[in-house]
């Protein structure tokens, strides 16, 4: 069930991506592994869209919900990396 859904959000996702090159993230260490897996459901624009109003434990409990909840195929490593780049760059 968890797959299925996971690829149903990937498929309607994919329309979001049409033009991801013009998002550019903020510099520093964990940009690419956040690239790199998150783009697979969603467009980048969603960090930015929620950077107001998540900390450090917002984004775990976001980085956790992708994983747990919908799905998404993120290491535990790249787990780690996604949250300590997202709290440092768009943690409020």
């Amino acid at each position: 069930m968890k797959a299925t859904i996971a690829a149903a959000l990937c498929m309607v996702a994919t329309s979001a991506l049409a033009d991801e090159s013009a998002l550019r993230l903020k510099p520093g260490p964990g940009r690419e592994i956040v690239e790199a897996n998150c783009v697979m459901c969603h467009s980048l624009d969603y960090i930015e869209m929620n950077s107001p109003f998540l900390d450090r434990k917002g984004w775990e409990a976001s980085v956790a919900k992708m994983i747990k909840v919908m799905g998404a195929p993120v290491s535990e490593a790249d787990a780690t990396a996604i949250v300590d780049y997202l709290s440092a760059r768009y943690g409020r």
